[in-house]
């Protein structure tokens, strides 16, 4: 006997539902478990975790705010995925959105009506993201060059390249010795919601909003949904593959580099450390676990969100070791994880039997 992976043919709305729900549980029930077998009161671990993340307004606006970069690059990295185009480099393409957003804060948001500015760094970091995933969207659709490993690769060269940038040439000479940029004009602040929640919380609705209704209601969507469940019938019906791959990345990085544009126009108000932090490779945890749902991904990036936060919270209200916060986070989401891939993959037990001999004493 063997066991095969397959995908399967269908899944219904019951089981999209259910399956999430219960790898939830069980999540919940495994972390309990490591909890117990390091001594800590799990209980009393995860209510420290739900208050930390959500037990105020402020612990929720912290959540949210820690959310959006997750919602945009997840957005991102699920559209890429529905048509198997494996895009790794969500963290360099929201680099470079942060990078181009800072550009215009720094350099031209004196220049110009203080109106425009906005605009301009949330175009700028769009742009950036956008050009910067059709590097290997070119080199897949014309080349055939695999994108899983020009995608992460290029990850590595815009994370340094943002390192070099704060700490060269547009390092503030008045910053003490603290290696960042000078910080942005007021005109270049992402207008706050609620607490520290800002504008990209609007940018994340109207994306997944817009997202949907192009996957679901046009003739491009279906292109998109025809290739990423059987390549050879696109082929077959005269779908371009090539071009799709291209604009679906040129969206895909789009989303990835706003993302970046208001991490450091919303939060940071300026160019330094703590903008490539993994949002991009945890975005792939979200896409995946949101099953490519538009929808699905808000949801799951606010729950990984609240995890994220709730870990903090557990170092500073329990006294526990940041490893621990991890082990946690681990625990909670390997579970949910695996939940999300059986939804869309089943294991098959094929038996195999041993040849039996032939009438001339061989084997048929």
């Amino acid at each position: 006997m063997r066991i095969v992976i397959e995908k399967r043919e269908t899944v219904s709305r019951s089981a999209r539902m259910l399956i999430p729900i219960i790898s939830f549980i069980f999540s919940l029930a495994f972390g309990a478990v490591m909890l117990a077998l390091s001594g800590v009161n799990p209980w009393v671990t995860f209510a420290a975790m739900a208050k930390g993340a959500l037990g105020n307004g402020y612990a929720v606006g912290e959540t949210l705010v820690k959310a959006i970069p997750l919602m945009l690059t997840g957005l991102g990295v699920a559209i890429a995925f529905r048509m198997l185009f494996w895009n790794i480099g969500a963290e360099g393409q929201l680099a470079m959105g942060g990078i181009a957003a800072a550009g215009v804060a720094l350099f031209i948001a004196d220049r110009i009506p203080s109106w425009s500015v906005i605009p301009l760094i949330v175009l700028a970091g769009m742009v950036a993201g956008a050009l910067w995933a059709a590097i290997p969207a070119a080199l897949r659709a014309y080349l055939g060059v695999n994108e899983t490993i020009t995608t992460l690769m290029m990850n590595y060269v815009a994370v340094l390249w943002v390192s070099y940038l704060y700490h060269g040439p547009w390092r503030d000479p008045a910053g003490y010795g603290f290696p960042g940029t000078a910080q942005f004009p007021r005109s270049a602040w992402l207008p706050l919601l609620y607490g520290r929640v800002h504008l990209g919380l609007v940018f994340a609705v109207v994306a997944a909003a817009i997202m949907w209704f192009l996957l679901q209601r046009t003739k491009w969507g279906f292109e998109i949904r025809i290739t990423g469940e059987n390549p050879q019938a696109a082929r077959y019906i005269g779908i371009d593959i090539a071009r799709n791959i291209v604009l679906v990345m040129l969206v895909s990085g789009a989303l990835s580099g706003l993302a970046g544009a208001c991490e450091v126009s919303g939060v940071m108000h300026r160019l330094q450390q703590g903008l490539t932090v993994g949002y991009g490779y945890t975005a792939i945890i979200v896409a995946w676990m949101s099953q490519l749902n538009a929808w699905g991904v808000l949801l799951v990036a606010f729950v990984l969100a609240a995890l994220l936060v709730g870990g903090d919270q557990i170092q500073l209200a329990m006294g526990l070791p940041a490893a621990m916060a991890l082990v946690i986070q681990g625990a909670l989401l390997f579970p949910m994880l695996g939940g999300a891939l059986f939804a869309e993959y089943r294991l098959r037990i094929v038996r195999t039997s041993k040849l039996a001999p032939s009438a001339e004493g061989g084997e048929s």
